[in-house]
């Protein structure tokens, strides 16, 4: 990888041990809030972290770039990866954010969130899960405790579903057996792995139907059989997901309703088993 091919912020925690005191100071800033430099003018930085503008100058140039301006471009370039640390700023740092704060930000994801959603595609996807021959419930990273916990739920109406890939796994052992009967349930949360695109278009060619759940800086899919964009704002530097886990909650709560006598039925015979085995 050469010079011009590293990330930004590679090129900083690369060069932190051999900068000058100032140097390193405003070094360590930027990589605890890489958004700074994306958002801030030279002289804004420079107050930010409490160094000169010649200072914030011999920086950007020992990182390789022309100017400042270059530098703020690839810093915001590198921020529309989804990386959370380009959207913590120092004044997120200065001081724990309320309990209202959060809980306010979680209402308004919620309110952001289910506004772009009907009823009738919630039932439209309960329907497809439960007509389905398998549907498969993906997700990486920060997605992937999202698809187990969203396959545990809907368990408990549908035998034919499951969450990939499982330790050990290639994802190559399952997209292998999908089906035009099957469905996919794909979460791309930031931040997404490199080969999504890849993924997701392996999915729509072999003609399942696909339910695409991201947070709000995806574009809309127009090839997804439905997309849901959640929101997934929040004070300080993680995303919130209430949002994410309420679609989840209500898509296994409508799968459960529409299942009608038959998913009373395996409901109470998981609760019959449970009870038998004496396992709660």
């Amino acid at each position: 990888m050469g010079p011009t091919d590293r990330s930004f912020l590679f090129r900083v925690r690369d060069a932190l041990d051999d900068l000058h005191p100032a140097e390193r100071r405003l070094g360590e800033f930027v990589c605890d809030f890489p958004g700074e430099l994306a958002s801030y003018s030279a002289s804004e930085l420079a107050k930010l972290a409490q160094v000169s503008n010649a200072t914030v100058t011999r920086f950007v140039r020992r990182l390789g770039y022309e100017s400042y301006e270059e530098a703020r471009r690839h810093a915001r370039d590198e921020r529309q990866t989804g990386s959370r640390l380009f959207l913590a700023t120092s004044t997120d740092a200065a001081g724990a954010q309320s309990v209202a704060a959060h809980v306010a930000q979680g209402i308004a994801n919620l309110e952001g969130t289910f506004a772009t959603i009907t009823d009738a595609q919630v039932d439209a996807i309960a329907d497809a899960v439960l007509e389905a021959r398998k549907t498969w419930v993906l997700g990486f990273r920060s997605s992937h405790p999202l698809a187990d916990y969203l396959q545990w739920q809907m368990t408990q109406v549908t035998e034919n579903i499951v969450a990939i890939p499982g330790a050990g796994q290639t994802l190559g052992e399952h997209l292998a057996s999908v089906t035009d009967r099957d469905v996919a349930i794909v979460f791309g949360l930031r931040r997404r792995v490199a080969q999504m695109e890849t993924i997701l278009s392996a999915i729509e060619k072999i003609g399942a139907k696909l339910l695409y759940l991201t947070d709000e800086g995806v574009p809309h899919r127009s090839t997804a059989t439905w997309h849901f964009r959640c929101q997934t704002l929040a004070p300080g530097p993680l995303f919130n997901h209430v949002s994410v886990m309420a679609i989840c909650h209500l898509i296994t709560t409508r799968a459960i309703e529409r299942a009608g006598a038959a998913g009373r039925t395996r409901l109470r015979g998981i609760e019959r088993f449970g009870d038998a085995l004496e396992e709660l």
